[in-house]
Parts: C-alpha cells; sequence; structure tokens
C-alpha cells in the first residue's frame, strides 16, 4: 500500500508541475478512490448516554423555536445586507433556511456524520 501511495504522490507531483487543471482531475479521482467508508449517526435513544445533551442541542434548541427565530433572524439579516455584500447575504439567507429547516437537515445529514 505503501509503494502504491508513493507512486500516486509522485504521479500528483509530476502532473502539479505540467498542468493544475490536470492535477486537480488527479487528485479528485484519486482521493474518491481510496476514500473511507461513511458512517451514520445514530440518534441515541432515552437513558443512553449524552442523550440528555443531544436532546437539549438538536430537539429543543436547533429544531425548537430558539432555532426558527434564529433562522428568521439570520434570512432578514441576509436580504438587509445584499446591497452591501452579496455573498455576506448569500451565506446568511442559506444559513437562516438550513436552520429554519433543522428537522429535515438533521435527517437528511445523518449518513454523512
Amino acid at each position: 500500500m505503501k509503494t502504491l501511495n508513493a507512486e500516486i504522490l509522485s504521479d500528483v507531483k509530476k502532473a502539479l508541475a505540467r498542468d493544475k487543471a490536470a492535477a486537480l482531475i488527479l487528485a479528485t479521482i484519486t482521493l474518491m478512490t481510496v476514500s473511507g467508508a461513511a458512517h451514520a449517526f445514530t440518534i441515541p435513544v432515552a437513558g443512553s448516554f449524552a442523550y440528555d445533551a443531544f436532546d437539549l442541542v438538536v430537539n429543543q434548541i436547533l429544531k425548537g423555536p430558539i432555532g426558527f427565530v434564529g433562522g428568521v433572524v439570520a434570512i432578514v439579516f441576509g436580504a438587509t445586507q445584499l446591497l452591501k455584500s452579496w455573498v455576506i447575504a448569500l451565506f446568511c439567507i442559506i444559513g437562516g433556511a438550513i436552520a429554519v429547516r433543522a428537522d429535515a437537515v438533521v435527517q437528511s445529514l445523518g449518513a454523512l456524520v
């Protein structure tokens, strides 16, 4: 495995010297082929380790009224910043939308944690 990694590293260095676009494609393909498995995060059941912290942070704050109000505030702030800096506004609006729909985001990203 070490010789394979050394050969891949050597190929990447050669590609960087020739063409940065080719190096980016080669690095992407290399990372896709040697990537590890994704581990899913299972929601803890009542009484298990750190369930109280998970319940407080995710269920009561993020998916509750505090998270919803925070998301709406971020969207409104992003809308007010649209003329000043569209990059900040874009991040605020996307972050606010994620916070508003936190229950769906928590379920859909469970496989990626």
